[in-house]
């Protein structure tokens, strides 16, 4: 039987965009019924959402009375997701208000809640909502971070609701790991990287390697579904932004490293899935390199980057648990224990990799090695469903030795 999602919508300007996530939701099989507010009917109206998800569409209590829908819809979800989560549907949500419909629904459910907030800056910031968000997140609701965009008017800021195809893939890991499973990673705060960096040769050639940052990008998804606070280091990536993470940008290894060292301060887990440039040039050309009259090519010397995984395995607290990666083309397991021990790393995920493999792909096969000498073996699957796993493995180890 496909899963029956609870969508509340709270009224706000982005009410227009969760047409789309109701598209993407019913499209891939789910059964969805749109629970409004009456402040949300005036952005967008019950006749758009009946026929977007096939079901009746109501905001009070009064409709289908004999059906007891302000008990039954909570009771029989498999996940209720309410986008845009509203300053005062935050405020009713935290303090058990239950004047419509929707706050019935999330009094009464007892599977996985996902809120997305939408509003201006100073209305997130604000101390009375910052408490109500900690409130629901101590409930074990799942509180997604807003984006940092264009609001309403002329103003900019965090507070936008994240691309609807990326709170679609909050929804979709959150039904992967089944309506019983905690957000294990409430209170936490994870710093993931990824992409590949690039060292400037001259002003129209570099350095790079081939990683897409999908793996990266996958572990900042899963952890963001999982509760955590997460900050996203993300080095030439082509990628929408998820939902939910404090993302910074970089480009060569040098701002890497700044980054890196910088969140990792106050991380409780670590995990380096960027690919940076082990050298650059020694020299950068400030014109275009140009060809030489007898075609012959130039000498590009090049020097070490530093190594960003063994600093931080040095410098990290006893506490943090910092997981490193290893792409290798031949004796993968032999030098990923040898790669775990230099970085003085507590998790290595190596991969082996070539032209056709695990670079740009959807699908990842890993063997995840601990310093305590555990061995995991990780079939082929999707990057989401691989990082998850290695998720658990983090998780399992935070429990060890809690902050």
């Amino acid at each position: 039987m496909s899963p029956r999602i609870i969508l509340g919508v709270g009224g706000g300007i982005a009410a227009y965009k969760v047409c789309e996530l109701l598209r993407l939701l019913t499209e891939s099989g789910h059964r969805v019924r749109v629970v409004p507010t009456a402040s949300a009917l005036r952005f967008v109206g019950a006749a758009t959402w009946s026929a977007l998800s096939g079901q009746p569409v109501a905001d009070d209590v009064w409709s289908d009375v004999h059906e007891v829908p302000h008990v039954r819809l909570g009771q029989q979800a498999d996940l209720v997701v309410v986008a845009p989560a509203t300053t005062d549907l935050l405020a009713r949500a935290a303090h058990g208000l239950a004047d419509d419909l929707l706050t019935n629904t999330l009094l009464t459910a007892r599977c996985p809640v996902v809120l997305a907030p939408a509003m201006h800056t100073e209305m997130w910031e604000h101390p009375a909502t910052v408490a109500n968000v900690a409130t629901l997140r101590s409930r074990g609701v799942l509180v997604v971070e807003p984006a940092v965009g264009r609001l309403t008017g002329m103003d900019t800021g965090k507070g936008r609701l994240p691309d609807p195809a990326e709170l679609f893939a909050v929804a979709r890991r959150v039904l992967a790991r089944g309506t019983a499973a905690p957000a294990d990673l409430t209170g936490k705060h994870v710093l993931v990287t990824a992409g590949g960096t690039r060292e400037p040769l001259d002003p129209v050639r570099f350095l790079g390697n081939r990683s897409s940052g999908k793996q990266g990008y996958a572990f900042a998804r899963a952890a963001v579904a999982r509760g955590a606070r997460v900050t996203l280091v993300s080095a030439n990536v082509a990628l929408p932004d998820p939902a939910g993470v404090d993302l910074v940008r970089v480009s060569t290894t040098a701002e890497l490293r700044e980054a890196t060292l910088t969140a990792a301060d106050r991380a409780d887990a670590v995990v380096l899935a960027a690919a940076p440039a082990d050298f650059r040039p020694a020299t950068y050309a400030t014109g275009k390199i140009k060809k030489s009259d007898d075609g012959s090519a130039p000498t590009v010397e090049l020097v070490a980057n530093p190594d960003i995984a063994a600093e931080l395995g040095k410098r990290r607290r006893p506490e943090q648990v910092l997981v490193v990666f290893a792409a290798e083309t031949s004796d993968a397991e032999a030098n990923g224990r040898a790669k775990l021990a230099r970085k003085r790393a507590d998790l290595i995920v190596i991969n082996e990799v070539g032209l056709d493999r695990v670079f740009g792909a959807d699908t990842n096969a890993a063997t995840v090695i601990g310093a305590d000498g555990s061995v995991s073996r990780m079939p082929e699957q999707s990057k989401e469903d691989l990082a998850d796993g290695v998720w658990d493995l983090i998780v399992s180890r935070l429990a060890d030795h809690p902050g």
